[in-house]
């Protein structure tokens, strides 16, 4: 009888214990909700943004916060399946594909512009490198192509006429021209077109179901529109290499499942697991930033600072003098790793710190100051990591 009584308290206070781990875990859940949302309602208020999606994954545990509206004519809200414009973000996954082709043997990314493209032959792009594309120090080429440049053509005569106004490999100059060119020529190295590449290699092996450069008629429901700053509905116009440098759509949970993968939270075979760590490898000193392939890099602990200048208009318009690495660094855990995209009626911005196995995602659907993007991202780390 006293046996009995025992197993029956011990199973009431194993019940009781349960319930108050279940409780707790449900309190922490409310509590980071209660705090993501707190800090992204005043930055969509004061930036006018209509809607928002913020991913966040913390030890492997994933997080989704959306609010507001895809699009303020049909009313209908941001949830899981709203895609969203990445702008620049999409050179870390174009910096991804050209690491993979590195890693297949199809390019070194020491190999003149020109081996890639005959067409550059006797040109400047003998003496610029791949890595000097992907690193945006190839002499400075401009944020953007002039706009007599319409097609291949355009662009080819572009390139073979332009003069770099520094020495390769000097200073770094913030340009879609350049690292489109570099997603452009490792996609050549694959035999294959870039999008092609981009949806047959790289969306695939990282298991992106909801991630498009063209998206498809039966998905065009699910992709907001954004807005100018006078409120007119609006969507990425097509360009020269702007699959290359700007043209990602994605959702937040795929674009959470891409920073997972850089976090090393999703099984890859060895030739990607390999490229995603050349994007984390440091080739040049810029300030406080580390230039990756794509990805930008700062030591941590930073301070806020540190980055709301690093990503900073100053530092994306302005040419600034390079210390170059002798021998690419090697990826390092105690770092935060970052970038912003925007497009006129988009802003997008991921990070992710590898020691602490956190990365955060924030999408909107309008064009707003990096400070507020870094900021929010600060805020949210805060949250997850007090």
């Amino acid at each position: 009888m006293n046996e009995n009584k025992n197993r029956l308290a011990r199973c009431a206070l194993l019940s009781l214990s349960l319930l108050c781990l279940a409780g707790g875990a449900r309190a922490g859940e409310d509590d980071l909700a209660r705090s993501v949302r707190a800090a992204m309602q005043p930055v969509m208020q004061r930036d006018r943004i209509p809607g928002m999606a913020v991913a966040v994954t913390v030890g492997g545990k994933r997080h989704f916060f959306y609010e507001g509206v895809a699009s303020r004519e049909s009313g209908r809200k941001v949830d899981g399946d709203t895609l969203f414009e990445i702008g620049s973000l999409s050179k870390t996954f174009t910096a991804t594909l050209a690491a993979y082709a590195r890693e297949s043997g199809a390019l070194s990314l020491a190999d003149p512009a020109s081996k890639h493209l005959p067409a550059l032959a006797g040109t400047a792009f003998d003496r610029i490198s791949l890595l000097d594309l992907g690193t945006y120090t190839a002499g400075g080429l401009p944020l953007q192509f002039p706009d007599a440049v319409t097609d291949d053509a355009t662009m080819v005569a572009f390139y073979r006429d332009w003069r770099p106004a520094f020495v390769p490999g000097t200073q770094r100059l913030y340009s879609n021209p350049s690292i489109g060119l570099f997603g452009y020529l490792a996609a050549r190295s694959l035999d294959q077109p870039f999008e092609q590449a981009m949806e047959q290699r790289l969306f695939a092996a990282m298991g992106l179901q909801r991630t498009f450069l063209r998206v498809p008629p039966q998905r065009m429901d699910d992709y907001a529109f954004g807005y100018s700053r006078d409120d007119r509905p609006l969507r990425v116009n097509p360009g020269p290499l702007d699959a290359e440098a700007y043209g990602v759509k994605t959702s937040a949970s795929d674009l959470l499942r891409f920073v997972e993968a850089n976090l090393g939270s999703v099984s890859l075979p060895p030739a990607w697991r390999n490229a995603i760590a050349a994007t984390h490898a440091g080739y040049y000193q810029v300030g406080d930033m580390v230039q990756g392939l794509g990805w930008e890099i700062y030591a941590w602990p930073a301070t806020r600072e540190q980055l709301v200048a690093g990503n900073g208009s100053e530092m994306a318009l302005q040419p600034h003098p390079v210390r170059r690495f002798a021998v690419a660094r090697a990826p390092r855990e105690d770092a935060w790793i970052n970038k912003t995209g925007s497009t006129n009626g988009f802003g997008a911005y991921a990070a992710f710190l590898p020691a602490r196995r956190i990365g955060i995602v924030i999408l909107a659907n309008r064009n707003y100051p990096n400070k507020d993007r870094v900021e929010l991202a600060w805020a949210i780390l805060k949250a997850l990591d007090p």
